[in-house]
Protein backbone atom coordinates (compact mmCIF):
# COMPACT_ATOMS: atom_id res chain seq x y z
CA UNK A 1 0.00 0.00 0.00
CA UNK A 2 2.72 2.39 0.62
CA UNK A 3 4.17 1.59 -2.92
CA UNK A 4 0.80 2.29 -4.51
CA UNK A 5 -0.13 5.75 -2.66
CA UNK A 6 3.33 6.63 -3.29
CA UNK A 7 3.19 6.06 -7.35
CA UNK A 8 -0.48 7.31 -7.76
CA UNK A 9 -2.02 8.65 -4.33
CA UNK A 10 -5.67 7.12 -4.11
CA UNK A 11 -7.06 8.04 -7.32
CA UNK A 12 -4.84 7.52 -9.22
CA UNK A 13 -4.35 3.86 -8.08
CA UNK A 14 -7.42 3.08 -8.20
CA UNK A 15 -8.06 4.46 -11.92
CA UNK A 16 -4.73 2.91 -12.50
CA UNK A 17 -6.00 -0.81 -11.21
CA UNK A 18 -9.13 -0.77 -13.21
CA UNK A 19 -7.74 0.78 -16.17
CA UNK A 20 -5.27 -2.20 -15.98
CA UNK A 21 -8.34 -4.76 -15.46
CA UNK A 22 -9.88 -2.78 -18.91
CA UNK A 23 -6.75 -3.57 -21.07
CA UNK A 24 -6.31 -7.34 -19.78
CA UNK A 25 -9.73 -8.05 -21.00
CA UNK A 26 -8.67 -8.38 -24.60
CA UNK A 27 -5.47 -10.66 -23.41
CA UNK A 28 -7.93 -12.62 -21.38
CA UNK A 29 -10.28 -13.42 -24.35
CA UNK A 30 -6.97 -14.40 -26.45
CA UNK A 31 -5.54 -17.05 -23.38
CA UNK A 32 -9.77 -18.25 -23.59
CA UNK A 33 -9.52 -19.53 -27.20
CA UNK A 34 -5.67 -20.78 -27.13
CA UNK A 35 -6.79 -23.38 -23.78
CA UNK A 36 -10.15 -24.17 -26.22
CA UNK A 37 -7.65 -24.93 -28.93
CA UNK A 38 -4.35 -25.92 -27.09
CA UNK A 39 -4.61 -27.37 -23.27
CA UNK A 40 -1.95 -27.54 -22.51
CA UNK A 41 -0.10 -26.69 -19.37
CA UNK A 42 2.87 -25.33 -21.33
CA UNK A 43 0.87 -21.86 -21.93
CA UNK A 44 2.91 -19.52 -23.53
CA UNK A 45 5.63 -22.04 -24.66
CA UNK A 46 2.99 -24.03 -26.19
CA UNK A 47 1.15 -21.60 -27.81
CA UNK A 48 4.79 -19.94 -28.98
CA UNK A 49 5.49 -23.50 -30.12
CA UNK A 50 3.48 -23.53 -32.77
CA UNK A 51 4.80 -20.76 -34.83
CA UNK A 52 7.74 -19.92 -33.93
CA UNK A 53 11.04 -22.01 -33.41
CA UNK A 54 12.00 -24.33 -30.64
CA UNK A 55 14.07 -21.90 -28.73
CA UNK A 56 12.06 -19.42 -29.04
CA UNK A 57 9.42 -21.28 -27.25
CA UNK A 58 11.22 -22.52 -24.75
CA UNK A 59 12.61 -18.93 -23.39
CA UNK A 60 8.47 -17.55 -23.49
CA UNK A 61 8.41 -20.02 -21.12
CA UNK A 62 11.19 -19.78 -19.19
CA UNK A 63 10.29 -15.82 -18.91
CA UNK A 64 6.65 -16.72 -18.32
CA UNK A 65 7.78 -18.77 -15.14
CA UNK A 66 10.01 -16.19 -13.89
CA UNK A 67 6.59 -14.61 -13.36
CA UNK A 68 5.15 -17.35 -11.14
CA UNK A 69 8.28 -18.37 -9.36
CA UNK A 70 9.19 -14.79 -7.97
CA UNK A 71 6.15 -14.25 -6.14
CA UNK A 72 6.55 -17.77 -3.96
CA UNK A 73 9.87 -16.12 -1.93
CA UNK A 74 8.08 -12.34 -1.68
CA UNK A 75 5.01 -14.28 -0.18
CA UNK A 76 7.34 -16.26 1.97
CA UNK A 77 9.18 -13.24 3.00
CA UNK A 78 6.24 -11.33 3.64
CA UNK A 79 4.60 -13.54 6.13
CA UNK A 80 7.47 -13.23 8.71
CA UNK A 81 7.62 -9.27 7.94
CA UNK A 82 3.70 -9.70 9.11
CA UNK A 83 4.38 -12.27 11.85
CA UNK A 84 6.78 -10.16 12.83
CA UNK A 85 4.56 -6.94 13.49
CA UNK A 86 2.20 -9.51 15.71
CA UNK A 87 4.94 -10.51 17.81
CA UNK A 88 8.16 -8.15 17.80
CA UNK A 89 9.92 -10.99 19.50
CA UNK A 90 10.39 -12.52 16.21
CA UNK A 91 12.86 -9.42 14.99
CA UNK A 92 15.71 -11.25 17.22
CA UNK A 93 18.69 -13.21 15.95
CA UNK A 94 19.99 -11.54 13.24
CA UNK A 95 21.68 -13.98 10.99
CA UNK A 96 23.03 -11.37 8.58
CA UNK A 97 22.13 -8.08 6.39
CA UNK A 98 21.41 -7.63 2.60
CA UNK A 99 21.98 -3.43 2.21
CA UNK A 100 20.62 -2.21 4.84
CA UNK A 101 18.36 -4.73 5.36
CA UNK A 102 18.34 -7.56 8.52
CA UNK A 103 17.97 -11.06 8.47
CA UNK A 104 16.31 -12.40 11.66
CA UNK A 105 16.43 -16.49 12.02
CA UNK A 106 12.72 -16.73 13.18
CA UNK A 107 11.38 -15.04 10.53
CA UNK A 108 13.08 -16.89 7.90
CA UNK A 109 11.95 -20.32 9.84
CA UNK A 110 8.42 -19.40 8.64
CA UNK A 111 8.36 -18.66 5.77
CA UNK A 112 10.14 -21.93 5.50
CA UNK A 113 7.80 -23.72 7.12
CA UNK A 114 4.85 -22.51 4.50
CA UNK A 115 7.15 -23.41 1.77
CA UNK A 116 7.33 -26.97 3.23
CA UNK A 117 3.62 -27.33 3.05
CA UNK A 118 2.74 -25.94 0.85
CA UNK A 119 4.91 -28.25 -1.01
CA UNK A 120 4.22 -31.00 0.91
CA UNK A 121 0.56 -30.05 -0.38
CA UNK A 122 0.51 -29.94 -3.92
CA UNK A 123 3.22 -33.14 -3.94
CA UNK A 124 -0.12 -35.34 -2.48
CA UNK A 125 -2.78 -33.86 -4.87
CA UNK A 126 -4.18 -31.66 -6.74
CA UNK A 127 -7.61 -31.69 -5.00
CA UNK A 128 -6.11 -31.21 -1.80
CA UNK A 129 -4.15 -27.91 -3.15
CA UNK A 130 -7.77 -26.61 -4.56
CA UNK A 131 -9.24 -27.56 -1.25
CA UNK A 132 -6.69 -25.28 0.83
CA UNK A 133 -7.41 -22.49 -2.16
CA UNK A 134 -11.20 -21.96 -1.31
CA UNK A 135 -10.70 -22.15 1.90
CA UNK A 136 -7.79 -19.24 2.00
CA UNK A 137 -9.88 -16.89 -0.55
CA UNK A 138 -12.84 -17.66 1.39
CA UNK A 139 -11.35 -16.13 4.68
CA UNK A 140 -10.05 -13.40 3.14
CA UNK A 141 -12.90 -12.35 1.17
CA UNK A 142 -15.31 -12.28 4.56
CA UNK A 143 -11.85 -10.27 6.07
CA UNK A 144 -11.85 -7.96 3.85
CA UNK A 145 -15.57 -7.16 3.33
CA UNK A 146 -15.42 -6.19 7.41
CA UNK A 147 -12.51 -4.40 6.80
CA UNK A 148 -13.78 -2.13 4.13
CA UNK A 149 -17.02 -1.86 5.89
CA UNK A 150 -15.32 -0.18 9.53
CA UNK A 151 -13.49 2.54 6.59
CA UNK A 152 -16.71 3.43 5.48
CA UNK A 153 -18.32 3.40 8.82
CA UNK A 154 -15.43 5.52 10.50
CA UNK A 155 -13.96 7.52 7.56
CA UNK A 156 -14.23 10.56 5.87
CA UNK A 157 -14.21 11.75 2.36
CA UNK A 158 -11.59 14.90 3.22
CA UNK A 159 -9.07 12.22 3.70
CA UNK A 160 -8.92 11.27 -0.26
CA UNK A 161 -7.30 14.97 -0.77
CA UNK A 162 -5.17 15.58 -2.84
CA UNK A 163 -6.67 12.45 -5.09
CA UNK A 164 -3.20 12.39 -6.89
CA UNK A 165 0.66 12.20 -5.39
CA UNK A 166 1.69 13.77 -8.90
CA UNK A 167 -0.62 14.55 -12.27
CA UNK A 168 -3.08 12.36 -12.87
CA UNK A 169 -1.55 11.31 -15.83
CA UNK A 170 1.85 10.23 -14.37
CA UNK A 171 0.33 8.62 -11.09
CA UNK A 172 -1.70 6.49 -13.28
CA UNK A 173 1.15 5.61 -15.45
CA UNK A 174 3.44 4.83 -12.71
CA UNK A 175 0.42 2.06 -11.43
CA UNK A 176 -0.13 0.83 -15.02
CA UNK A 177 3.55 -0.36 -14.52
CA UNK A 178 3.18 -2.93 -12.03
CA UNK A 179 -0.21 -3.91 -12.92
CA UNK A 180 0.93 -7.22 -14.59
CA UNK A 181 2.56 -8.34 -11.50
CA UNK A 182 -0.49 -7.73 -9.39
CA UNK A 183 -2.53 -9.19 -12.11
CA UNK A 184 -0.41 -12.26 -12.79
CA UNK A 185 -2.72 -15.48 -12.40
CA UNK A 186 -5.86 -15.14 -14.69
CA UNK A 187 -3.31 -16.73 -17.73
CA UNK A 188 -2.51 -19.87 -15.04
CA UNK A 189 -5.76 -21.23 -15.55
CA UNK A 190 -3.93 -22.39 -18.73
CA UNK A 191 -1.27 -24.52 -16.76
CA UNK A 192 -3.86 -26.44 -15.11
CA UNK A 193 -5.97 -27.44 -17.97
CA UNK A 194 -4.89 -30.47 -18.32
CA UNK A 195 -5.85 -31.30 -14.43
CA UNK A 196 -9.23 -29.45 -14.81
CA UNK A 197 -12.74 -31.45 -14.04
CA UNK A 198 -14.10 -33.58 -17.77
CA UNK A 199 -17.46 -31.38 -16.93
CA UNK A 200 -16.24 -27.88 -17.15
CA UNK A 201 -16.63 -26.48 -20.08
CA UNK A 202 -14.91 -25.11 -23.01
CA UNK A 203 -16.20 -21.67 -23.31
CA UNK A 204 -15.69 -21.46 -19.16
CA UNK A 205 -12.44 -20.67 -19.17
CA UNK A 206 -12.70 -17.20 -20.82
CA UNK A 207 -15.57 -16.57 -18.39
CA UNK A 208 -13.06 -17.53 -15.36
CA UNK A 209 -10.44 -15.65 -16.27
CA UNK A 210 -12.33 -12.42 -16.82
CA UNK A 211 -13.78 -12.73 -13.14
CA UNK A 212 -10.44 -13.54 -12.09
CA UNK A 213 -9.38 -10.10 -13.36
CA UNK A 214 -12.39 -8.17 -12.26
CA UNK A 215 -12.13 -9.26 -9.14
CA UNK A 216 -8.71 -8.54 -8.86
CA UNK A 217 -9.08 -5.15 -10.13
CA UNK A 218 -12.22 -4.46 -7.57
CA UNK A 219 -10.16 -5.83 -4.63
CA UNK A 220 -7.20 -3.41 -5.35
CA UNK A 221 -9.66 -0.25 -6.21
CA UNK A 222 -11.57 -1.20 -2.74
CA UNK A 223 -8.48 -1.76 -0.71
CA UNK A 224 -6.85 1.68 -1.73
CA UNK A 225 -10.28 3.39 -1.37
CA UNK A 226 -10.50 1.80 2.29
CA UNK A 227 -7.03 3.08 3.62
CA UNK A 228 -7.50 6.55 1.92
CA UNK A 229 -11.07 7.15 3.22
CA UNK A 230 -10.68 6.29 6.89
CA UNK A 231 -7.09 8.17 7.16
CA UNK A 232 -5.14 11.13 5.78
CA UNK A 233 -3.44 9.17 3.07
CA UNK A 234 -0.15 11.47 2.70
CA UNK A 235 0.75 11.19 6.55
CA UNK A 236 0.92 7.38 5.94
CA UNK A 237 3.73 6.99 3.34
CA UNK A 238 7.04 5.95 4.79
CA UNK A 239 4.64 3.86 7.68
CA UNK A 240 5.59 0.15 8.38
CA UNK A 241 2.38 -1.25 7.32
CA UNK A 242 0.61 1.48 5.79
CA UNK A 243 -2.88 -0.23 5.86
CA UNK A 244 -2.98 -1.50 9.19
CA UNK A 245 -1.47 1.93 10.90
CA UNK A 246 -4.14 3.57 9.04
CA UNK A 247 -6.69 1.93 10.90
CA UNK A 248 -5.25 1.71 14.15
CA UNK A 249 -4.71 5.52 14.17
CA UNK A 250 -8.56 6.39 12.56
CA UNK A 251 -9.97 4.27 15.79
CA UNK A 252 -7.34 4.11 18.25
CA UNK A 253 -7.28 0.65 18.76
CA UNK A 254 -5.46 -2.58 18.14
CA UNK A 255 -8.12 -4.91 17.50
CA UNK A 256 -8.50 -3.64 13.60
CA UNK A 257 -4.56 -4.14 13.29
CA UNK A 258 -5.48 -8.06 14.54
CA UNK A 259 -8.33 -8.00 11.72
CA UNK A 260 -6.06 -6.88 8.77
CA UNK A 261 -3.55 -8.64 9.50
CA UNK A 262 -5.37 -11.93 9.86
CA UNK A 263 -6.74 -10.46 6.61
CA UNK A 264 -3.48 -10.14 4.85
CA UNK A 265 -2.32 -13.92 6.16
CA UNK A 266 -4.84 -15.39 4.48
CA UNK A 267 -4.05 -13.39 1.20
CA UNK A 268 -0.62 -14.65 1.37
CA UNK A 269 -1.42 -17.86 1.47
CA UNK A 270 -3.86 -18.55 -1.24
CA UNK A 271 -1.61 -15.73 -3.50
CA UNK A 272 2.00 -18.56 -2.77
CA UNK A 273 -0.31 -21.30 -3.15
CA UNK A 274 -1.90 -19.94 -7.06
CA UNK A 275 1.72 -19.25 -8.34
CA UNK A 276 3.28 -22.28 -6.77
CA UNK A 277 0.94 -24.43 -8.65
CA UNK A 278 1.47 -22.22 -12.21
CA UNK A 279 4.97 -22.60 -11.38
CA UNK A 280 5.33 -26.65 -10.94
CA UNK A 281 3.09 -26.76 -13.78
CA UNK A 282 4.64 -25.00 -16.42
CA UNK A 283 8.18 -26.06 -14.88
CA UNK A 284 7.34 -29.21 -15.30
CA UNK A 285 5.80 -28.70 -19.02
CA UNK A 286 9.19 -27.22 -20.16
CA UNK A 287 10.97 -30.89 -18.16
CA UNK A 288 7.98 -33.02 -20.44
CA UNK A 289 8.74 -30.73 -24.10
CA UNK A 290 12.51 -31.18 -23.53
CA UNK A 291 13.26 -27.91 -22.73
CA UNK A 292 14.77 -28.68 -19.59
CA UNK A 293 16.02 -32.06 -17.69
CA UNK A 294 13.12 -34.62 -18.45
CA UNK A 295 13.43 -35.34 -14.91
CA UNK A 296 11.27 -32.37 -14.26
CA UNK A 297 8.35 -33.70 -16.63
CA UNK A 298 8.10 -36.94 -14.64
CA UNK A 299 4.41 -37.40 -12.78
CA UNK A 300 3.86 -39.03 -9.22
CA UNK A 301 2.65 -42.36 -9.96
CA UNK A 302 0.27 -42.10 -6.91
CA UNK A 303 -0.40 -38.46 -6.37
CA UNK A 304 -0.53 -37.80 -10.44
CA UNK A 305 1.41 -34.51 -9.59
CA UNK A 306 4.61 -33.37 -11.30
CA UNK A 307 6.42 -34.18 -7.62
CA UNK A 308 9.86 -33.40 -9.52
CA UNK A 309 8.78 -30.17 -10.52
CA UNK A 310 6.82 -28.99 -7.22
CA UNK A 311 10.60 -30.10 -4.85
CA UNK A 312 12.15 -28.45 -7.85
CA UNK A 313 10.73 -25.02 -6.95
CA UNK A 314 10.55 -25.24 -3.51
CA UNK A 315 14.34 -25.65 -3.31
CA UNK A 316 14.58 -22.34 -5.49
CA UNK A 317 11.89 -20.74 -3.10
CA UNK A 318 13.79 -21.38 -0.10
CA UNK A 319 17.54 -20.23 -1.89
CA UNK A 320 15.25 -17.45 -2.75
CA UNK A 321 14.29 -16.32 0.64
CA UNK A 322 17.43 -16.30 1.71
CA UNK A 323 17.67 -12.45 -0.01
CA UNK A 324 14.65 -11.33 2.99
CA UNK A 325 12.90 -7.88 2.44
CA UNK A 326 15.18 -6.58 -0.10
CA UNK A 327 13.57 -8.82 -2.83
CA UNK A 328 10.17 -7.22 -1.81
CA UNK A 329 9.58 -4.16 -4.23
CA UNK A 330 12.37 -4.91 -6.87
CA UNK A 331 10.69 -8.38 -7.63
CA UNK A 332 7.34 -6.54 -7.80
CA UNK A 333 9.25 -4.50 -11.15
CA UNK A 334 10.64 -7.99 -12.72
CA UNK A 335 7.51 -9.85 -12.24
CA UNK A 336 5.81 -7.52 -13.75
CA UNK A 337 8.09 -7.28 -17.19
CA UNK A 338 8.01 -11.28 -17.00
CA UNK A 339 4.03 -11.32 -17.03
CA UNK A 340 3.74 -8.58 -19.58
CA UNK A 341 6.23 -10.49 -22.46
CA UNK A 342 4.02 -13.82 -21.64
CA UNK A 343 0.72 -11.98 -22.44
CA UNK A 344 2.28 -10.43 -25.48
CA UNK A 345 3.85 -13.66 -26.67
CA UNK A 346 0.20 -15.24 -26.26
CA UNK A 347 -1.00 -12.58 -28.32
CA UNK A 348 1.56 -12.48 -30.72
CA UNK A 349 1.43 -16.31 -31.63
CA UNK A 350 -2.42 -16.13 -31.77
CA UNK A 351 -2.54 -13.23 -34.51
CA UNK A 352 -0.32 -15.64 -36.46
CA UNK A 353 -2.50 -18.69 -36.31
CA UNK A 354 -5.80 -17.16 -36.45
CA UNK A 355 -7.71 -15.89 -39.38
CA UNK A 356 -11.02 -14.59 -38.46
CA UNK A 357 -10.76 -10.84 -38.44
CA UNK A 358 -12.80 -10.37 -35.57
CA UNK A 359 -10.57 -12.48 -33.28
CA UNK A 360 -7.31 -10.55 -35.14
CA UNK A 361 -8.74 -7.23 -34.00
CA UNK A 362 -9.26 -8.43 -30.30
CA UNK A 363 -5.89 -10.15 -30.34
CA UNK A 364 -3.83 -6.87 -31.92
CA UNK A 365 -5.94 -5.02 -29.16
CA UNK A 366 -4.25 -7.46 -26.23
CA UNK A 367 -1.40 -7.77 -27.78
CA UNK A 368 -1.28 -3.66 -27.98
CA UNK A 369 -2.08 -3.44 -24.31
CA UNK A 370 1.02 -6.12 -23.59
CA UNK A 371 3.24 -4.56 -25.63
CA UNK A 372 2.84 -0.99 -24.10
CA UNK A 373 2.95 -2.55 -20.54
CA UNK A 374 6.08 -4.25 -21.54
CA UNK A 375 8.37 -1.00 -23.12
CA UNK A 376 7.15 0.96 -19.55
CA UNK A 377 9.92 -1.22 -18.02
CA UNK A 378 11.98 -1.58 -20.69
CA UNK A 379 12.54 1.89 -21.82
CA UNK A 380 14.23 4.76 -20.27
CA UNK A 381 12.27 7.31 -21.29
CA UNK A 382 9.09 6.24 -19.14
CA UNK A 383 9.32 6.68 -15.31
CA UNK A 384 10.02 3.51 -12.95
CA UNK A 385 11.79 1.75 -16.09
CA UNK A 386 14.43 -0.60 -14.59
CA UNK A 387 17.20 -0.03 -12.59
CA UNK A 388 20.65 -1.31 -13.13
CA UNK A 389 19.89 -4.20 -10.14
CA UNK A 390 16.52 -5.79 -11.95
CA UNK A 391 18.07 -5.91 -15.39
CA UNK A 392 21.00 -8.25 -13.87
CA UNK A 393 18.50 -9.79 -11.81
CA UNK A 394 16.79 -10.85 -15.49
CA UNK A 395 19.83 -11.13 -16.97
CA UNK A 396 20.70 -13.90 -14.35
CA UNK A 397 17.69 -15.65 -15.23
CA UNK A 398 17.91 -15.65 -18.73
CA UNK A 399 21.75 -17.36 -18.24
CA UNK A 400 20.40 -20.13 -15.88
CA UNK A 401 17.45 -20.98 -18.55
CA UNK A 402 20.37 -20.79 -21.24
CA UNK A 403 22.65 -23.15 -19.32
CA UNK A 404 19.71 -25.44 -18.43
CA UNK A 405 18.75 -25.59 -22.32
CA UNK A 406 22.00 -26.59 -23.57
CA UNK A 407 22.50 -29.15 -21.17
CA UNK A 408 19.19 -30.96 -21.58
Amino acid sequence: MDDWLGRGGPFGAIVGFLLGALLLLPVCYVYGQWIQRLPDAAGEAAYAAQVFPPLVSYFTGWVMLLAYFVVCPWEAVALGKIAAYIFPTLNSIELYRIGEQPIFLPRLALGLLLTLFLATLNYRGIRLSANFQKLSMSLLLVLFAATVGISVTHGSPANFHPLFHATPVLSVLLILQIVPYFFTGFESVAKSAEEANPGFRERSYWHAMALALGGAALFYALAVAAVAYIAPWQGLIGLRFVTAAAFQTALGARWPVSLILACALFGLFQCFNGNFIAATRLLFALGRNGGVTPRLGAVHPKFQTPSTAVWTVCVGTVFAQLLGDAILVPVTEVGSAAAAFGWFSACLSFFIVERCLRLRLITTLGGLAALVLLLMKFVPIFPGHFSRAEWIALAVWLMVGLLLRARS
